[in-house]
């Protein structure tokens, strides 16, 4: 149903890009490069001469010091004579300068950011004229947008808050196989060289461990091999019984998870698995370098990781060295017979986008060169980059070239990308499908993305906005718990704490204020709900 609404959605902005077209022609004008033009869709309102535009520079950081010296935005300029000056703030520091920029009141005309965890939430900052209330510029001078969210109400109730503002040119992904992403992944070959299956349970995921463990899969006559490695990503073993590692839903009512009987039963799991040496006994101090050297080393046989950066890099990085390497991606297991394991999956609109200040001193203009984007030769440009360089049309499908799919200066598949477009990240226009399905090119991927997706995401939580007091006693309390609960989790996995413990571990987190964080969370869902 999702993927007719949106080739609807698609039929009528290409419908509204000819309409353009043709009213153009009739006037006898044609657009001129770098000149700031009249869209006759769009009344009397130009493109801006020039604007300001502040933004993280995010996966595009390696490959590139300024989104001005991204191929989409070059282009952007040539089609429309838009001059964007780019503002950057710099990595790792991008919330400091943010808050900054916005207490400061010197503003650049569109600010991009994560507006959706800003503090006391994007309602308070369209009544404190930091930003602009969108709803009626969009109607007015945005069709393309306008045209999206008509054609996708559960979209649009998304990105208008509980005061009814539309804040932000959003970030849309309206597919779900671009909403996930990772999940439990095993060496395949492993598992074939053993005579296992790959396991859909806990009780099965412990004996592939224990096979792993004992077994010398490795070949190497060392029982070095490690048969787990958990990270910070732990949803996919929690969501085994029924539950998330923070705020979840059972119909219309919040609970939080850390405190349920189940909890206790995903670290009796852990523990033990950390007992029995199944989990890696230095699972707490592991980055992502240690990962990755665990992995090529050939001694690591089950993590929970990306499809891309995880599966699709990992099997690239092993094809020469270890040729029988293969990676599979495993169901998300469960601990209750019958029933599917939660899964991870993001929103649709997970509150990024580009808001336009309220200081911008043209905002029609801003309004109509973001919608750019929306239309059908803004998405080709900004998830496919330049056509001819980055891709190709064949048969109606914007194909990658060997420019991103086999870079001559030998750039990952994503850095490639990042040259052209930002699409393997984000940013003010709606992510296609098409992206996805080329960017997890080989078959262990695609079917890990298969496998990924079949998992129950009722209890998950849609993006959820709080009231200004809400937000800073919510931030209060949760600082607080988050802490104790990072903690304690260790604590339990490796025998510090007793796991007799847990009601006291949860009677502390009660002690410390969740009841009222749940009764904000709940309010929050009971608005998002009344939208």
């Amino acid at each position: 149903m999702q993927q007719l609404l949106w080739r609807r959605t698609m039929l009528t902005l290409l419908s509204l890009v000819m309409l353009t077209g043709m009213l153009a022609a009739c006037s006898g004008k044609t657009e001129q490069a770098a000149e700031p033009v009249a869209n006759a869709l769009a009344g009397e309102v130009p493109y801006p001469a020039s604007l300001t535009y502040w933004a993280p520079i995010g996966n595009a950081g390696t490959v590139m010091k300024s989104f001005s010296d991204m191929g989409a935005y070059q282009e952007l300029e040539k089609r429309i004579g838009t001059k964007v000056t780019f503002q950057h703030p710099p990595a790792g520091q991008e919330a400091d300068q943010f808050n900054l920029m916005l207490a400061s009141g010197k503003l650049p005309d569109v600010i991009e950011y994560t507006w959706g965890g800003v503090a006391k939430g994007p309602d308070q900052a369209i009544k404190e004229k930091r930003i602009l209330r969108l709803n009626e510029l969009i109607d007015q001078h945005a069709p393309n947008l306008k045209a999206v969210l008509d054609a996708r109400p559960d979209l649009k109730k998304l990105v208008t808050t509980d005061e009814g503002n539309i804040y932000v040119f959003p970030f849309l992904r309206p597919d779900e196989e671009l909403l996930t992403f990772m999940g439990p992944t095993i060496r395949k070959d492993w598992l074939d060289k053993l005579g296992l299956q790959v396991p859909t349970t806990t009780e099965e995921w412990e004996k592939m461990l224990i096979a792993f463990r004992d077994g010398d899969p490795n070949g190497n006559g060392k029982k070095d091999e490690i048969p787990f490695l958990l990270r910070d990503i732990n949803v996919a073993f929690v969501g085994a019984f029924g539950i998330t590692d923070g705020f979840y839903r059972e119909g219309n009512e919040i609970k939080y998870g850390p405190i349920q009987p189940e909890y206790k039963d995903y670290l009796t799991m852990l523990n033990r698995w950390y007992k029995e040496e199944l989990l890696d006994k230095d699972y707490a101090t592991t980055d992502g370098k240690l990962q990755d050297a665990k992995m090529t080393s050939n001694v690591l046989g089950s993590l929970v990781t990306y499809n891309g950066s995880g599966v699709g890099r990992y099997t690239n990085l092993m094809k020469g060295s270890h040729p029988e390497f293969e990676l599979a991606g495993a169901p998300y297991p469960t601990a209750i017979p019958g029933k599917k394991a939660l899964g991870q999956a993001d929103s649709p609109f997970a509150g990024i986008g580009a808001a336009v200040s309220a200081t911008a001193p043209n905002p029609e203009q801003i309004v109509k060169w973001m919608d750019y984007k929306y239309g059908e030769e803004g998405h080709l440009l900004f998830n496919f980059g330049v056509e001819g360089v980055s891709y190709q049309m064949e048969n109606g499908y914007p194909k990658y070239t060997d420019e991103i799919m086999k870079n001559p200066e030998g750039l990952p598949v994503a850095e490639a990308m990042a040259k052209y477009m930002p699409v393997n990240w984000s940013g003010p226009f709606v992510q296609d499908k098409r992206y996805i399905e080329q960017y997890i090119e080989l078959p262990e991927q695609k079917q890990a993305m298969k496998n990924w997706l079949d998992a129950d995401r009722s209890k998950l939580l849609p993006p959820l906005t709080r009231t200004s007091d809400e937000s800073s006693t919510y931030a209060s309390i949760m600082a607080d718990i988050d802490t104790y609960k990072s903690e304690m989790f260790n604590k339990f996995i490796m025998g510090a704490e007793p796991l007799d413990r847990f009601d006291a571990f949860a009677e502390t987190i009660q002690s410390m204020g969740i009841e009222q964080a749940i009764q904000i969370q709940q309010a929050a869902l009971d608005r998002f709900n009344k939208r």
